[in-house]
């Protein structure tokens, strides 16, 4: 397979700042700080269960668990009685509005997690849940819900019946991952996974505002993947995120995980390897790589796959248990950067058991495209103590935050090329499970980052689900 490696030094000393006119130099740029504002209680006794090492209402790939538009924030989560739950507040409020959908959770799976978009171009609250490799249950609220949400009431009646396809429009009987993500022309789509771990494919479904339409599947299981080890012909593409930048362009990071067990050191490690980029400019039709060179089209019959050129940006064997579906975002100028963790080198060539190894020793990295176009990787230097994800979000100057398990948060200035890693919020008083959700929409607005996180327990006892609010640099 033919890659491209990603270019490893780091960027050294400071950007300067530009004079605004003789003699007279513009301030800089405020660094990454987080300053703990308050924290509203979602549900005292929500759902609680470990499964796959995490929780149904804390996972990575919910896409979103938290939202924010027009002034209100939006919450899902499963109850006690294992009902699907939406909430919403007026944004910076202390108290939540909740209503029941009609749905309960059937198994004890935190893959089967509820994801939320909304659809500008007619004010709707859509919801996905309740899937593993199987059938997906949809909800969507009446038309202008979110536009006046002042001027209406947060009840029941202001959603639909749960459905097993998207009006009508059935997908796949193995159904995975549903992520929402609004297109910049207002319309919203739906990202999910065919089949299963280990062999199946990313597609897409979009909804206008009148139907939604399948657009067909973007990733290949096909193709032969060697290592030192073993060769495996079967894998899905996990991604990092899938997310629109200012100017339109849509990108995915991604890890690939193998079927064949034979390309792993020892059978207690997990297949995933490589961390790979691609874009789309005609709203996920086609696919590029890094170099702008189409390496594969949605519905069509050339997907992209584990041998197409040109698509690793960070190149690792299987043998360091790789975290696949982390995170990612752009920065103001449209540039991607994601975070990705695994066991680095220097702690031994092989993991043995994927868990205990990730906890003892893993770290974040974190993955961009610099100014000069090149890509670069610089390790965060604060031990994950977890198996689980950690996820990234930029503030208004462009400094990096990594919000790690535990609700931990480190950041990285803009300024020094996003090396000067530090912890800035050590997690004290949340006594949270491990991986933390937030909301990836309400930064823009309003410079607030809110941290949604469920209490530590045992076996399953019910514990409280949370959200904690951080202001940003103003």
């Amino acid at each position: 397979m033919k890659r491209r490696t990603l270019l490893g030094a780091a960027l050294a000393g400071a950007v300067a700042t530009p004079a605004l006119a003789a003699g007279t130099a513009r301030a800089a740029d405020p660094g990454p700080s987080v300053t703990r504002t308050g924290t509203t209680t979602l549900d005292s006794q929500a759902i609680f269960f470990v499964s796959y090492d995490g929780l149904v209402n804390n996972n990575s790939f919910q896409k979103n668990a938290l939202l924010t538009y027009k002034g209100y924030q939006y919450a899902v989560w499963y109850t006690a009685d294992r009902g699907a739950v939406v909430g919403r507040r007026v944004l910076g409020g202390s108290t939540w509005s909740t209503v029941k959908v009609g749905h309960n959770l059937r198994y004890n799976d935190s893959h089967n997690v509820i994801s939320m978009g909304l659809s500008k171009v007619d004010g709707r609250l859509h919801l996905n849940m309740d899937s593993h490799s199987d059938g997906f249950t949809y909800v969507k609220s009446v038309a202008g819900l979110l536009d006046n949400p002042a001027g209406l009431s947060w009840t029941a009646s202001r959603f639909g019946a749960p459905q097993s396809t998207l009006d009508g429009l059935a997908l796949t009987s193995q159904f995975t991952y549903p992520q929402f993500v609004s297109t910049p022309d207002g319309k919203l789509q739906l990202s999910y996974r065919v089949a299963i771990s280990g062999n199946g494919r990313n597609a897409l479904a979009e909804y206008d505002g009148s139907k939604w339409t399948n657009l067909g599947e973007w990733s290949a299981s096909t193709g032969t993947y060697t290592s030192e080890h073993g060769s495996s012909t079967a894998r899905n593409m996990y991604l990092h995120g899938i997310d629109y930048d200012r100017n339109g362009r849509l990108h995915a990071f991604f890890t690939w995980r193998e079927q064949n067990g034979a390309v792993m050191c020892n059978g207690g490690g997990i297949t995933n390897h490589d961390t790979g980029y691609v874009h789309s400019d005609d709203r996920g039709r086609t696919w590029r790589n890094d170099a702008g060179t189409v390496v594969g089209t949605t519905g069509g019959s050339d997907k992209v796959s584990v041998t197409d050129p040109g698509l690793v940006v960070d190149p690792l064997n299987p043998d360091h248990s790789l975290m696949n579906q982390e995170s990612q975002t752009t920065d103001s100028a449209g540039r991607p950067h994601a975070i990705i963790s695994y066991v680095p080198g220097r702690f031994g060539q092989c993991t043995t058991n994927y868990v205990a190894d990730r906890t003892a020793n893993g770290r974040a990295f974190h993955v961009r495209k610099n100014t000069s176009g090149a890509w670069q990787k610089t390790e965060i230097p604060i031990p994950l103590n977890s198996s689980q994800r950690t996820r990234l979000i930029l503030d208004k100057y462009d400094n990096a935050y990594a919000i790690l398990p535990f609700g931990r948060i480190a950041g990285a200035s803009k300024a020094s090329g996003h090396t000067d890693w530090k912890l800035l919020f050590d997690g004290a008083g949340l006594n949270a499970f491990g991986e933390v959700v937030i909301d990836e929409t309400r930064i823009a607005q309003d410079g607030v980052l809110s941290v949604m996180y469920q209490e530590k327990s045992s076996g399953t006892t019910p514990s409280a689900l949370r959200v904690a609010d951080f202001r940003l640099p103003a």
